[in-house]
């Protein structure tokens, strides 16, 4: 039954695993002409599906991919006057193409924030193989939020652990962790 559950087109046929060595690629917009491009010149890490109702999702999607990298790894390359910031009173300030509406990469400016100095970006955008694959989904309540019916939730959740992406509904425990980390290192609570 849960296998009817669509999560996102790039893992409902399956996951595929990184590439050793994987060195980056380009992502980019989905605009037949003066297409946005953004190269990523390193691998991805904490790559998940993410429920929330602030990331960009392919059309009839239930979730979003998401990974993190290094901001200076980050590069839009052309068309980078199409790009616009969602919400600018957001956390995470998601550059998006004003033409069709994908979100190319997100950044956090808050120099206090845990996770300054790394970008979000969406994997599935880029034609290059072997991006690290997403481990787990994050914000999986907030499905509901988007429009997805509350008696369905047991089945998108029975999907996800059968896709092998434990379901959470905030994010995964290691980077709750990092952010507690951060948050009591910055109240002086713990010292290294």
């Amino acid at each position: 039954m849960s296998e009817a559950v669509k999560i996102h087109p790039a893992v409902d046929a399956g996951i595929p695993p990184a590439q050793p060595g994987f060195a980056g690629g380009t992502l980019s917009c989905r605009c037949a002409t003066d297409t946005v491009t953004v190269d990523v010149g390193a691998q991805v890490a904490h790559n998940h599906v993410c429920g929330c109702t602030k990331c960009w999702k392919p059309d009839g999607s239930l979730f979003s991919q998401v990974a993190v990298v290094a901001r200076d790894k980050v590069t839009v390359t052309a068309n980078g006057d199409k790009l616009a910031v969602v919400d600018p009173d957001a956390t995470i300030q998601r550059h998006a193409c004003t033409v069709c509406g994908v979100h190319l990469y997100g950044r956090i400016e808050n120099k206090d924030h845990a996770f300054y100095g790394l970008d979000f970006v969406h994997p599935e955008l880029s034609p290059q193989q072997g991006w690290a694959p997403p481990t787990f989904a994050a914000f999986v309540s907030s499905i509901i939020e988007s429009g997805a019916r509350p008696e369905r939730m047991g089945a998108v959740r029975a999907r996800l652990q059968e896709m092998g992406l434990p379901p959470y509904d905030v994010l995964s425990p290691p980077l709750m962790d990092a952010i507690s980390t951060h948050i009591a290192r910055q109240r002086g609570v713990l010292k290294d």
